[in-house]
């Protein structure tokens, strides 16, 4: 097909020799697609024709420019109505335009067809053979009889629809052999967001759904939906360090690979520091670590891990870690899935932090999306033997009335929890293991520090009673440890 991913949705790619449509608002991306789809065919040697009917040569050159290609090995012919069409004397008097017109067009398509003998045909746009049939039947009559004359002279065609005159052809998808619908989505923030959907493919498995695509110089580039159960292979159960023996002492030995943990607290009270503690422990094996980060710069980034005495430099200079700034406004969910996929597959990422699903969840339109996606995300990771970081963020600093915008933690392996409390007169933090699949952790609450000499955690709390709540009650004697 010649669009990166596209082939992947339509299962391998378009059959030869049949009729498919392609659909979508102005603007959606039709005409790039259809020049990629002929520079696809003339680069393996096939000839290949341009019929417009709505743009002109010139028109199409500029578009192909706009993404540094030419037209080179594509005849492109004009079927647009001539200047004489506007002389006052040569309107027809006698015949309705339509039945003039629609023949005189028609001849000149197969004349041209016949003449260059393409394998590769673009039909640009149904919306003008639409208004020069006239009518439903003689339109519908009209696609069949262009259907059979292209099938016997072995052209693969596609016709692109504008939605202009009707918003769905059911006629057209009806004789198509497969139909592939672009739409626009206008956010009430942030840029517009493209997404495709195959509607119809006769005789073939296809991926279906939306799958999210973005135009860029160089054409389309379609990220195919993330199907988990696709990529499952056998895991040997090895657990990673952290790096810190006290926290790995809190998990049970550290963190297995192919599971995911989730820290979650409030803001500032370590999380990130914690997720890209593994990340660094990885590069330092000599691993490969890729971070994903919504709320903060890369600069902010770096700086706070030289203070607490992870210089992340060197490791990105090395590619051993690789990070990558997300903005929700102008980054697909899909988009994104797609990075994180391509950081599994060939960068051999074998830790992945996502910093934070708070605002991973402002680049989704509905919370109840982003639960399926990080669903589908996590086993994807899970099976691929890595270990994934998520950082959530509550709302509120103390007390029990904190809030999570997203609730991960049914779907996290394990969860770390954060906390700051208040004890003479000083605010502090503590961390404890919450839920851990796959193995036993420890129970007990770790006061915490972060400092110029890295990250400390502490001897269990043992003195005190209601910390969780962030206003603690100081007791003489320890409670039993059983």
């Amino acid at each position: 097909m010649g669009v990166p991913g596209l082939d992947d949705v339509l299962g391998g790619g378009l059959s030869a020799e049949r009729l498919y449509l392609v659909e979508g608002a102005p603007g959606a991306g039709k005409t790039t697609l259809a020049i990629q789809f002929l520079r696809e065919g003339a680069a393996r040697g096939e000839r290949a024709l341009y019929i417009t009917l709505s743009e002109s040569a010139t028109e199409l050159a500029d578009v192909a420019r706009s993404h540094g290609w030419g037209l080179d090995g594509i005849e492109v012919r004009e079927m647009l109505p001539t200047e004489e069409a506007l002389v006052p004397d040569d309107q027809y008097t006698m015949f309705h335009p339509s039945e003039v017109e629609l023949s005189e067009t028609t001849m000149r398509i197969l004349a041209e067809v016949d003449e260059i003998k393409p394998t590769r045909v673009v039909f640009d746009s149904l919306s003008e053979l639409r208004l020069l049939a006239g009518g439903s039947l003689r339109y519908r009559r009209q696609l069949l009889a262009l259907k059979h004359f292209f099938a016997g002279r072995q052209c693969t065609v596609l016709l692109l629809d504008d939605l202009t005159a009707t918003e769905q052809d059911l006629q057209v998808q009806s004789i198509a052999h497969a139909v592939i619908r672009l739409e626009v989505v206008n956010p009430d923030y942030g840029a517009s967001r493209r997404r495709l959907v195959v509607t119809k493919y006769r005789g073939r498995e296809i991926r279906g759904g939306y799958h999210d695509f973005k135009i860029v110089r160089g054409g389309l580039q379609v990220f195919p939906r993330l199907v988990a159960s696709e990529h499952t292979q056998p895991l040997e159960q090895t657990r990673i360090p952290s790096g810190l023996a006290a926290l790995d002492e809190l998990l049970g030995g550290g963190i297995e690979k192919g599971t995911s943990t989730l820290f979650v607290g409030a803001p500032g009270t370590g999380k990130s520091s914690m997720a890209v503690q593994f990340a660094v422990t990885a590069a330092r094996r000599g691993e490969h670590a890729a971070l994903f980060i919504f709320d903060e710069s890369i600069g902010t980034l770096r700086t706070r891990c030289e203070g607490l005495g992870m210089d992340l430099g060197p490791f990105i200079d090395s590619g051993h870690i690789r990070v990558r700034q997300v903005d929700p406004a102008e980054l697909s969910p899909g988009e994104f899935v797609h990075e994180i996929r391509t950081a599994v597959t060939e960068f051999d990422a074998t830790v992945i932090v996502i910093d934070s699903l708070n605002g991973y969840l402002n680049a989704m339109p509905d919370e109840r999306f982003l639960i399926v996606q990080l669903h589908e995300l996590l086993t994807f990771l899970g099976q691929s033997g890595v270990a994934t970081m998520l950082v959530g963020a509550q709302q509120g600093l103390i007390g029990a009335q904190m809030q999570t915008p997203v609730d991960a933690s049914y779907l996290a392996d394990a969860v770390v929890l954060l906390r700051y409390f208040e004890v003479h007169g000083e605010v502090r933090q503590a961390i404890s293991v919450v839920k851990k699949r796959g193995g036993a952790h420890e129970r007990t609450i770790r006061a915490l520090t972060l400092g110029r000499d890295g990250i400390r955690i502490g001897e269990p709390l043992r003195n005190f009673r209601g910390i969780l709540t962030g206003v603690p009650v100081f007791v003489d004697k320890a409670p039993p440890t059983s």
